[in-house]
């Protein structure tokens, strides 16, 4: 009789510990370790199976997660089941049929970007400002925020380490200016630019809280304004001038151009006026 296989907090807490070796970004842990969690939670003490395996799958679904968030899940499952050596436990993820147009109402445009600046210039919230201007500038994650420090902007490029990777952004001359002039007002003689008051990085949910509190003076809908719709809007605007899909997933860091192709996705009303310019309909 085969040995049980038994999901205990004990393994998923030596699994994260193999993930934070790995150099994987603390949200991806905190996510894996959340769906581990439910996963535990719903075993109830049962040995692991194939066919509690899926049916694990079948009650995500009728829980009535989105179909991207149960893939995620079991994408999380699966990275456990092979670290403890359960390969034949792997779940088959749903399929998907890929989006041709994506929801306005989630799309953050460059008018909206403009009466952000707007905003935080009128509010005179400086440091927000060149925070927008630099992660839209630049195409960064707001993780990688930490990484634009006065030497980078000095010698106007950035040497950003993530995810097992290293990839230089350069930082045009303009931002580098306003990045020193910044740091030179704020007293910043090296290290990190975007720090609070008493030296300490700047959380990405205090940047997140920043941004949502320009909403209302610059009249943007607050589902459009988080960090990543910053990253968004540059490979979207990048890609209209430049046309060159494998550069941008460079710029990115992006493994896979399939994943830059996502950031390109355009509203529905716009490919709607692109399917009625093929004239194919008298």
């Amino acid at each position: 009789m085969s040995e049980e296989r038994k999901v205990t907090q004990e393994g998923i807490d030596e699994y994260m510990e193999y993930l934070k070796e790995e150099e994987k970004a603390q949200n991806t842990l905190d996510k894996y370790n959340r769906d581990l969690k439910k996963l535990l939670e719903w075993l109830d003490g049962r040995p692991l199976t194939r066919v509690l395996a899926t049916e694990w799958k079948k009650s995500l679904l009728q829980a009535n997660y989105a179909a991207s968030s149960v893939n995620s899940m079991l994408a999380a499952a699966n990275g456990f089941f092979k670290f403890m050596g359960w390969c034949d436990l792997k779940i088959d993820n749903l399929k998907i049929q890929k989006k041709a147009f994506c929801d306005k109402k989630k799309l953050l445009e460059k008018d909206d970007y403009d009466k952000l600046v707007a905003a935080a210039k009128l509010l005179e919230k400086f440091r927000l400002l060149l925070l927008l201007e630099t992660i839209c500038g630049l195409g960064i994650r707001v993780s990688e925020v930490c990484y634009i420090t006065i030497e980078a902007a000095r010698c106007g490029r950035a040497e950003i380490k993530m995810k097992g990777k290293v990839r230089t952004v350069l930082i045009p001359a303009k931002l580098s200016k306003k990045l020193i002039r910044y740091a030179i007002e704020q007293k910043i003689e090296s290290g990190e630019i975007f720090i609070t008051k008493n030296g300490k990085r700047l959380s990405r949910s205090q940047i997140w809280r920043e941004m949502k509190g320009l909403c209302e003076v610059a009249g943007v809908d607050p589902e459009k304004v988080f960090p990543h719709n910053l990253r968004h809007l540059f490979a979207r605007t990048w890609y209209d001038a430049y046309r060159d899909i494998s550069k941008l997933a460079d710029i990115l860091g992006h493994s896979s151009v399939e994943t830059t192709r996502l950031y390109l996705i355009s509203t529905g009303e716009e490919h709607a006026r692109q399917m009625e310019r093929l004239g194919l309909v008298s």
